[in-house]
């Protein structure tokens, strides 16, 4: 189910809150939180109903290897051979439904051999909810975990709003918030605050992500027919819509969970105002940029062990990195570039170099937008075509169909009825561009929209204005670019 569907949004959302919160309302805590899983799990296996037997068996593995490692720890027994075997047994069925047809593909191409691929299904949000498990069982090993019921612990590996994409969370953010009684009871100034943050979500979903998207899928299908005008318009176009696209459903996210008195933590903070490569990282799908620190990281040693092994730990970050986005070369390349210009950083910053920010944000931007195209191109050989052109500086007139994607129909009428694309025939697709350009580097994101929203006239108007205008938008609804990692 997606978040920008009729029926999640006319159906799924009522349904579960109003459950939820009767139940609550006679405190039965319990079945209420039975339903907020349910109705979890309904949301996951409406996309294919087989991907709720993985799930539903994680958990229960998960649980299983917590619960043992309680008992070991009870007895004062060392839990660190289960802790291992539970990250392994996670990392092992990430690998064989994510990576199993990549090896064998490889092997393929190596060796010239013609074993057969077993063509799986990658279930969504894998990626996810094994890294959250993963964090759960190490901290338990550490003894950073309490006593949680099963039902809680479910709840916090399948909560809907963040389950497919993100962001990733840890059990103190969440399971606290599950078992405290404070947030049991309907709270409307959250359900406005959220329903707030989540139109925000849906607008930049809808009404910019997916309008690029027909930018970028063009230019990317076929990049022959593309000139140097249009291959940077691509490029740009894939920025933006990446950010646009992922940064809108994290808003969601946190907008959902604030519906349910659940506070979810922000995944982006303005990345593209970075001035650094490293700055990025801390501003761009934070919460996966904190389980690398803390779950690899600083166990490889940090930087406490020199600057060459603080090197080396930063290039394997980074590739790890790229290999949790998708199975391909393409990205495990994305990675070691990150991961190169990291280090690259950490030594100019190291021989205390001068550092000018705007010269810093765009040599920053400028590297992002060219990783952009090994991480959206379908191989590697497709990314170097796409920035042979753009780098050859051939320019010709925009490819027509560019600039159509992006005539929506709304903006096409606003526009017939100012008469004002007759005098300026390319006004909708500069301004597209660099409307969306502006608003992904205004520093007044939604976080800090959310954080200092009132309920006042105006933003009532803001909301319902821009609800109306995604909902009305809805027609040609698309999945969200995570749900392929």
């Amino acid at each position: 189910m997606l978040f920008n569907s009729y029926i999640f949004i006319l159906i799924f959302i009522p349904l579960c809150l109003w459950g939820y919160f009767l139940l609550n309302s006679f405190k039965r805590y319990i079945p209420a939180q039975c339903v907020l899983f349910g109705m979890s799990l309904w949301f996951y296996g409406y996309f294919n109903y087989r991907y709720l037997l993985i799930i539903i068996a994680s958990i229960l593995i998960n649980y299983g290897i917590y619960i043992s490692i309680g008992k070991l720890r009870d007895k004062n027994k060392s839990a660190k051979a289960l802790m291992i075997l539970g990250v392994a047994v996670n990392l092992g069925i990430l690998g064989f439904f994510k990576y199993t047809d990549f090896f064998l593909t490889t092997v393929n191409q190596v060796f010239k051999s013609n074993i057969p691929l077993l063509r799986i299904v990658l279930p969504l949000g894998i990626s996810f909810f094994t890294f959250q498990q993963i964090s759960f069982i190490v901290d338990a090993y550490k003894g950073n975990v309490g006593k949680y019921k099963f039902i809680y612990y479910a709840s916090f590996v399948a909560f809907f709003p963040q389950l497919i994409a993100g962001p990733i969370v840890t059990h103190d953010e969440l399971i606290t918030q599950f078992t405290d009684e404070s947030k049991k009871k309907f709270n409307f100034d959250n359900l406005v605050k959220g329903i707030f943050l989540f139109t925000i979500g849906l607008s930049k979903k809808v009404l910019i992500a997916d309008v690029l998207g027909a930018v970028v899928n063009y230019g990317y299908v076929a990049p022959e027919r593309l000139n140097s005008g249009s291959a940077w318009i691509v490029i740009l176009a894939y920025t933006l819509q990446i950010y646009f696209d992922f940064s809108g459903y994290c808003d969601m996210a946190v907008g959902l969970g604030k519906m349910f008195n659940i506070d979810i933590p922000f995944n982006f903070n303005s990345p593209y105002l970075s001035t650094s490569i490293t700055e990025f990282w801390d501003r761009w799908h934070m919460t996966l940029t904190r389980f690398f620190t803390k779950y690899v990281y600083i166990p490889l040693g940090g930087n406490r062990k020199g600057l060459a092994r603080t090197c080396l730990n930063i290039f394997i970050v980074f590739l790890l990195s790229g290999f949790w986005h998708g199975a391909g070369w393409t990205f495990i390349l994305w990675g070691v570039l990150h991961g190169i210009f990291s280090i690259i950083t950490r030594l100019f910053k190291k021989q205390d170099k001068i550092h000018i920010k705007p010269i810093g944000l765009i040599i920053t931007f400028i590297f992002v937008n060219i990783t952009w195209v090994f991480f959206r191109a379908e191989s590697i050989p497709v990314a170097l075509d796409i920035l042979k052109t753009a780098f050859s500086f051939k320019f010709a007139p925009i490819d027509p169909i560019i600039l159509n994607a992006f005539r929506t129909p709304e903006l096409v009428q606003l526009l017939a009825f100012a008469d004002i694309e007759e005098k300026l025939p390319n006004i909708i697709p500069i301004g597209f561009m660099l409307v969306s350009t502006a608003i992904a580097f205004i520093p007044f994101n939604s976080k800090k929209m959310f954080e200092k929203f009132k309920p006042n006239a105006l933003t009532l108007i803001f909301t319902i204005l821009f609800f109306i205008w995604s909902f009305l938008s809805l027609s040609g609804v698309s999945t969200f670019l995570y749900f392929n990692f």
